[in-house]
């Protein structure tokens, strides 16, 4: 039986030994059970907790994960089941969110991304992972595009990472991901949370309009190509999903 919490929702107090504490809203993928993939029941979770997060007093956001992985990507069986077209468009308002959030957002990656996940990482300010584990974009071998995802991913990778990557699917490591510009920084699982609280510590010196400007003025050009893209993503996504070779592999990998 799936795990019952999907996305959960917490303020913590980052606690500045010179200053008084900083409140951040901490979004968890809570769904180890199946790889945190992203349903349209997570997607729409997760939404929510972004919407209440730009309303809260909080100064920034870190996106984690519970269980072994940070994200398979699209949930296979309910794409199988039930297409993609909801969910697709689900994602990326999602997607959107994160880089339009007047607050920012730190990836907390802790486990492997593939797919989809690599577009909740891409869409993050600062992405900071763990250095033994990898990363994929499968969806070609599944006769799928990382269409959607591509909105958030093409202006972080350089164009030749990106070509190598989406094209062969090959799994490839953090370090080739901060290499290639899609994590800002790898350190041993150990260290991530002193790494992320680093961050969050670095965040806290600035003032919040401050940083809302400056997040705005840095995603400026991403946003812009996002909303002249996104409907050509979205319907290219539900396309290829319903399609017969794509629902064949998608039954393939299920039986596995």
């Amino acid at each position: 039986m799936p795990h019952q919490s999907q996305v959960a929702y917490d303020v913590v107090e980052l606690d500045l030994s010179d200053a008084p504490p900083v409140p951040y809203a901490r979004i968890t993928l809570d769904n180890p059970g199946r790889r945190n993939a992203l349903s349209y029941a997570v997607l729409d979770q997760l939404q929510a907790a972004l919407d209440r997060a730009a309303g809260d007093d909080v100064h920034a956001v870190v996106l984690a994960a519970n269980g072994p992985a940070f994200c398979s990507g699209a949930d296979l069986t309910e794409a199988l089941a039930d297409g993609m077209t909801r969910s697709a468009r689900r994602l990326a308002e999602v997607l959107r969110a994160l880089l339009a959030l007047p607050r920012p957002v730190v990836a907390r990656v802790h486990g492997p991304v593939r797919a989809g996940g690599i577009g909740l990482v891409a869409a993050c300010d600062v992405a900071i992972s763990a250095d033994q584990i990898t990363y994929a974009f499968t969806e070609a071998r599944l006769a799928l595009a990382p269409a959607v995802i591509s909105l958030a991913v093409l202006p972080r990778m350089t164009p030749r990472a990106a070509s190598r990557t989406f094209l062969t699917g090959a799994p490839f490591s953090a370090a080739d991901a901060a290499a290639w510009g899609l994590v800002t920084r790898t350190v041993p699982l150990d260290d991530i949370d002193e790494e992320v609280a680093a961050v969050l510590a670095g965040l806290a010196a600035g003032d919040p309009q401050g940083l809302a400007a400056t997040k705005e003025l840095l995603n400026a050009d991403a946003l812009a190509r996002f909303d002249a893209h996104v409907e050509d993503a979205v319907a290219t996504s539900a396309e290829l999903f319903g399609s017969e070779p794509a629902r064949a592999a998608m039954a393939k990998v299920l039986k596995r």
